[in-house]
C-alpha cells in the first residue's frame, strides 16, 4: 500500500511539473511575441504558487533559473518591442538591416501585417486559455485522493494539452507566414542554391583541366549506396576546401558496369578519367597542395593519413565561414542544408533515370501531402541498428497528419513506404486501411541480400531514395545511410527542412564527422549518476538524443558522460575559412 501511495504522488507531481514546464515554454514564446507585461508577471507568479506546493526542492530550482533565462531574454526583446511599435510608425519605418543582419543586401522593411496582428492576438488567446485550463486542472489533479481518478485526469489532461499543443504550433506558423517570414526563407535559400551550385559547377568544369589542381575520388568503397553516396560527399567537400577538381572514377562499379553516368551525370564535363595521371597521396601538408594531382584515404583512415594525426577542420560538420551567415539567417541547422547542397550536386539524374522516377510518379499518385517511412531490417537489424516495429513509425506518421488536421483536414492520409522487407511492407497496408499506402515493390525484391549490387538494386535505391526525399515528412532511422541520404535531398528542395523528421534511434550524423559539440545555455546540476554537471558556457561532445527530452553527452574537460536536459545547449556550429569563389557565366 505505501508503494501505491508513493507511486500515486510521484505520478501526480510528474504530471503537474511536466505541465508545468510546458506551460514555462508556451509562457517564454508570449514574452516574445506578445506586449502585455503586467499580464505574464501574473502568470509568472501564478505558476510559481502551483509549483511551490507540488514540485521538490531540485524541481523549484530548476523552475527558477528557467524564469531568470526568460527574464534576460525579456530585456533583450523589450528592444525589439519598442523597434517593432516604432515601424508601425511609417514615419519612422527602417531598412531591416538595421535590425539584423538578415537584410544585408538592404532596402527591404519589415512592416507588421494585419494577417500579423490577427495572428498575433490569436497566438495571445490561445497561450492564456492554456494556462487557464493547467492551473485549473492541475490543482484538481492535486486535491484528488482516488488514484483510478487521478489517472484518468492525468490522461485527459494529456489529451487535451497535445490537441492544444498542435493548436499552437498550426498558430506560429501562422505568425510566421502572416509576417511575410515564409516567403522570405523560401527567397533566400533559393539565392544560397543558385550560388553554391554554381560555385560547385564552376570549380568542377576548369576552362584547362591540365592547369587545374585535382583530386581523384574512387566510388567503389566496399559499401552500400548510401555508404558510397556519402563517400563521394566527402571526395566533394574535400575538393571544394582544397580547391581542386574532384575527377570521379567509377569503373567496375559493383553497382553497375556501366559506371556512375549511366544514372547520374557527370561531376565534371572537361575532365576525363585520363586527366588523372599519377595521384599522390593527400597529406595535411602545404607542400601537398602543390601537388597536381591527390587522392583521398577513405574518411574513415584520414586522420592516419594526414600526417600530424589530426583530423581536417573541414570536415562535416564544418561550413564554409563566408557562406554560414547568410545560410542561419533562413535555416536553423547549416552544416545540414551545406551537406544537402553536396548530396544534391552529386544526385544530378540522367535524364534516362528522371524518366523512371516520373513514370512511377504518375502510376503511384505520388502528392502531397505526403509521409516518406524508411524500415530498414535484413543485415541491419542486430548488427548496426535495433528492430523497430512497424507500429512505431506509424505513430509517428499519424502524429503529422494529425498536426495538419488543426488548420485542414487531410482528404488523403498517404505514405511512401521504402524498405527492404516487403513483410514490413504488407504489414503497414493490412493494419493501417486509413492511410493510402504507397511503394515500390520492385524496390523492395531488388533490396534482398541476394540480389544487390546489380542495375536493377541501383534503380531500385535511388527509386526509393528520391521518394523519401520528395515527402514532406520523414518517418525512419538515422542510423541508416538512405535515410540521411534522402533527409539531405531534402534540404536542398525546401527552404529549411532540420525539423521535417521522426528519427527512432540515432540523431542525424555524417558517417566520419569531426565532433558533433553542443554549448551549454544553462548550467546543471546532476541529479543522479546517469546525468552530467556543468556550467553555463561548457562544451559537450553530443553522443545521442534520447528523445523523451533529454540528451547524452560528454563534457570536454571532464570527460564525464551522461544525460542531460535537452534544453540546456544548443548546437556548437563549427565555421571554417574555406576558398573563396567567383561566380563564372560562360558554362
Amino acid at each position: 500500500m505505501a508503494g501505491m501511495v508513493a507511486n500515486y504522488t510521484q505520478l501526480k507531481r510528474f504530471v503537474a511539473v511536466g505541465v508545468a514546464l510546458w506551460f514555462l515554454m508556451l509562457f517564454g514564446l508570449s514574452r516574445m511575441f506578445l506586449s502585455s507585461e503586467s499580464d505574464s508577471e501574473h502568470v509568472g507568479k501564478s505558476l510559481e504558487q502551483v509549483l511551490g506546493r507540488i514540485a521538490t526542492a531540485g524541481e523549484k530550482q530548476q523552475f527558477k533559473t528557467a524564469m531568470d533565462k526568460i527574464e534576460k531574454l525579456q530585456q533583450q526583446n523589450d528592444i525589439l518591442q519598442r523597434r517593432l511599435q516604432d515601424l508601425r510608425n511609417p514615419a519612422l519605418q527602417r531598412p531591416v538591416a538595421e535590425i539584423g543582419h538578415a537584410a544585408a543586401d538592404g532596402g527591404e522593411y519589415l512592416v507588421p501585417s494585419k494577417e500579423f496582428e490577427y495572428s498575433r492576438r490569436k497566438l495571445e488567446n490561445g497561450i492564456v486559455e492554456f494556462w487557464r485550463y493547467a492551473s485549473t486542472h492541475l490543482k484538481d489533479l492535486y486535491e484528488t485522493k482516488d488514484s483510478n481518478a487521478a489517472k484518468a485526469l492525468a490522461k485527459q489532461m494529456l489529451d487535451f494539452m497535445g490537441e492544444h499543443k498542435g493548436v499552437i504550433l498550426a498558430d506560429i506558423n501562422n505568425l510566421e507566414s502572416a509576417a511575410g517570414i515564409t516567403e522570405w526563407k523560401l527567397q533566400k535559400s533559393l539565392e544560397m542554391t543558385r550560388i553554391v551550385q554554381n560555385r560547385l559547377k564552376n570549380l568542377q568544369n576548369p576552362r584547362n583541366c591540365a592547369e587545374a589542381r585535382r583530386l581523384r575520388c574512387s566510388i567503389n568503397k566496399a559499401c552500400g549506396l548510401g555508404c558510397q553516396l556519402h563517400h563521394a560527399t566527402y571526395c566533394l567537400i574535400a575538393g571544394y576546401a582544397l580547391n581542386r577538381t574532384v575527377i570521379l572514377e567509377s569503373k567496375g562499379w559493383r553497382y553497375s558496369k556501366k559506371g556512375w553516368e549511366s544514372v547520374f551525370l557527370p561531376l565534371t564535363k572537361t575532365c576525363k578519367s585520363s586527366d588523372i595521371g599519377t595521384p599522390r597521396a593527400w597529406r595535411d601538408d602545404p607542400e601537398n597542395d602543390k601537388e597536381p594531382v591527390i587522392e583521398l584515404p577513405i574518411v574513415d583512415n584520414i586522420q592516419g593519413a594526414s600526417g600530424n594525426n589530426k583530423r581536417p577542420l573541414w570536415l562535416p560538420l564544418a561550413v564554409p565561414r563566408d557562406l554560414f551567415t547568410r545560410i542561419h539567417a533562413f535555416h536553423k541547422n547549416p552544416p545540414i542544408w551545406w551537406m544537402g547542397q553536396i548530396v544534391s550536386y552529386l544526385w544530378r539524374l540522367q535524364p534516362s533515370t528522371q524518366k523512371i522516377l516520373d513514370e512511377l510518379t504518375t502510376k503511384m499518385v505520388f502528392a502531397s501531402p505526403i509521409v516518406g517511412v524508411h524500415v530498414r531490417r535484413t543485415d541491419k537489424v542486430g548488427t548496426e541498428a535495433a528492430k523497430h516495429e512497424v507500429s512505431e513509425y506509424m505513430e509517428h506518421v499519424k502524429a503529422y497528419f494529425d498536426q495538419l488536421d488543426v488548420t485542414k483536414k487531410t482528404a488523403v492520409r498517404r505514405v511512401y513506404v521504402a524498405t527492404d522487407d516487403s513483410a514490413a511492407f504488407h504489414e503497414i497496408k493490412k493494419n493501417y486501411p486509413d492511410y493510402e499506402i504507397l511503394g515500390n515493390t520492385d524496390s523492395m525484391d531488388s533490396a534482398a541480400l541476394n540480389k544487390r549490387y546489380s542495375d536493377a538494386s541501383l534503380i531500385g535505391v535511388i527509386t526509393d531514395v528520391h521518394f523519401l526525399s520528395q515527402s514532406d515528412h520523414l518517418v525512419c532511422t538515422f542510423s541508416s545511410q538512405v535515410c540521411r541520404l534522402a533527409y539531405e535531398l531534402m534540404q536542398a528542395r525546401l527552404p529549411d527542412a532540420a525539423d521535417f523528421y521522426n528519427s527512432l534511434d540515432d540523431v542525424y550524423y555524417y558517417g566520419g564527422q569531426n565532433g558533433h559539440n553542443v554549448r551549454a545555455i544553462l548550467p546543471h546540476q546532476a541529479a543522479n549518476p546517469e546525468e552530467i554537471s556543468f556550467d553555463k558556457g561548457d562544451l559537450l561532445g553530443l553522443a545521442g538524443n534520447h528523445w523523451d527530452g533529454y540528451s547524452v553527452a560528454q563534457h570536454k574537460v571532464t570527460d564525464r558522460k551522461g544525460k542531460f536536459p535537452s534544453y540546456k545547449a544548443e548546437e556548437h556550429f563549427v565555421k571554417y575559412d574555406m576558398p573563396h569563389y567567383e561566380d563564372r557565366s560562360d558554362l
